[in-house]
């Protein structure tokens, strides 16, 4: 690593009578890797070298065509936990899903703005012209709990709880509906129950209602349950009414439960 340093030596703030500037370090620094470090990507680079020798170069065809252009037909929008990768547990193989991960796998309504998880599902949507939306969510999730232990209207620096917000729907459902139950069987039924809120505020986006009203778009819920090792799915039936926004209508249609 220390000809990395030789040619590009790093630059530190200097504190003097004159103010603060930027100097060059004239000593370069080595930085040792942890043994814990070392060891991870050693085993990140093995399975590298597997993925390629097993997968990449036996279907060699396959990924130069992913290389001039990506045609995928699901938008798969999923919780960052460590415990529910998509592709892992749903099979995806390269090409086949553009997935979005985030806290509690949410998508805030259009008129919340702009934010990381809206742009991608433009560009999937608008772009790539995916079929379908898949949001799914999964079991003891951290950020469901969160929202479900908030105070109403509390104001917090936390970047979670004010990312968590944007289920707040989805908390008073659970909370008008199943206040008689414990906080965790209420978590468990938000974490679906938010769900159906993230595909109904898929419908705000005016780009998405408008695919999904003339069928070149299809909204899916899933729920994973990762203590039984269960998947739950469902899809959203969207009729449009053209005369009156608000008499158009929402259900649940082709639900199914793999065990």
């Amino acid at each position: 690593m220390s000809h990395i340093y030789r040619n590009n030596l790093p630059l530190r703030l200097k504190a003097s009578r004159e103010g603060v500037a930027l100097v060059q370090e004239t000593t370069p620094k080595i930085i040792k890797e942890s043994n814990d470090c070392s060891d991870s990507f050693s085993e990140m680079r093995n399975r590298f070298l597997s993925f390629k020798k097993h997968k990449y170069l036996e279907n060699l065809e396959c990924y130069q065509e992913l290389a001039k252009a990506q045609a995928p037909k699901f938008l798969v929008i999923s919780c960052a936990d460590s415990r529910v990768c998509p592709s892992y547990i749903l099979g995806f193989q390269p090409g086949e899903a553009f997935i979005v991960r985030n806290i509690a796998n949410l998508v805030p309504p259009f008129e919340n703005g702009p934010c990381e998880t809206n742009a991608a599902l433009q560009f999937s949507v608008r772009d790539l012209q995916v079929e379908n939306i898949l949001v799914t969510g999964h079991s003891c999730c951290g950020g469901i709990r969160a929202l479900m232990g908030m105070k109403d209207e509390e104001k917090s620096s936390s970047f979670v709880k004010n990312w968590v917000k944007v289920g707040k729907a989805a908390k008073s459902i659970v909370k008008a509906t199943a206040s008689n139950l414990s906080f965790d069987q209420q978590c468990k039924h938000c974490e679906k129950e938010s769900i159906n809120n993230s595909l109904l505020n898929l419908l705000t986006y005016p780009w998405v209602e408008e695919r999904v009203a003339k069928g070149l778009l299809s909204l899916h819920g899933g729920y994973y349950d990762f203590v039984d090792c269960t998947y739950e799915k469902w899809t959203l039936d969207y009729q449009k009414n053209s005369q009156n926004k608000e008499k158009s209508g929402y259900a649940i249609k082709n639900r199914e439960f793999w065990s």
